[in-house]
């Protein structure tokens, strides 16, 4: 049970890092969303790299939580612990391909100020494709991908009550309204919502770390699926 305790604790910790880090990036990487990007990035290069870093340490908590949640998930079902390693593993995946297209369209920034603007249709074309990627990767991997494992997760941790349920019932609605939302969004269909529709499991996600931190899963569930 100590083993346990320990591992829901640095769930916990994964956890709250990956909210962060997501969130605390935004900031940083404005420039990619400028319609002069091509200059910007280069001019803001300092803080571009700050955010791509924040980024990073968001990718690999991402991709170390299944590695961790996997042996109290499969006390439940080994298929349902298997199929959320495999979602946020994806996430991670392509989250990590999100952030190599900023490290990229960072360098060809820096490229095309270098030489001083000549050729600019070509390089404004590759920076366009590259946002195009750039926007997929994370449409695939943070949408996609964490909506369905945020659905999973939430779903085996109600029926195992390895947590309270009215948390993990917070989990369930926060991770179908943003499903509702994300996917209309992802498609072209602009709702103006979608920042706050992602409130719910932001702020679950965040209490729910905190939960793992100072109590960990409950004993008596581990117990009796275990048994």
């Amino acid at each position: 049970m100590k083993s346990y305790k320990t591992a829901a604790r640095v769930g916990g910790v994964l956890y709250i890092i990956a909210t962060v880090a997501i969130i605390a990036s935004f900031p940083f990487i404005g420039s990619f969303e400028s319609a002069d990007f091509m200059t910007e990035l280069a001019s803001n290069e300092t803080q571009v790299v700050v955010g791509m870093l924040v980024q990073l340490a968001w990718v690999f908590a991402v991709m170390f939580i299944p590695v961790v949640f996997f042996r109290f998930l499969k006390l439940y079902s080994e298929t349902w612990a298997l199929g959320f390693f495999s979602l946020r593993f994806t996430e991670a995946v392509m989250s990590l391909v999100y952030v190599a297209i900023h490290f990229t369209l960072l360098g060809l920034s820096i490229a095309f100020v270098d030489s001083g603007a000549a050729d600019s249709s070509a390089y404004g074309a590759s920076g366009t494709l590259l946002l195009e990627a750039r926007d997929w990767a994370f449409a695939l991997g943070a949408g996609l991908a964490f909506n369905f494992s945020a659905l999973l997760l939430n779903y085996v941790l109600y029926r195992s009550r390895l947590v309270p349920r009215w948390l993990s019932a917070w989990g369930l609605i926060g991770a179908a309204l943003w499903t509702a939302v994300w996917f209309p969004q992802a498609f072209g269909l602009e709702l103006g919502v979608l920042e706050l529709v992602f409130l719910p499991i932001a702020v679950q996600e965040m209490v729910f770390g905190v939960y793992l931190i100072v109590r960990g899963f409950d004993q008596q569930a581990i117990a009796d699926l275990a048994a």
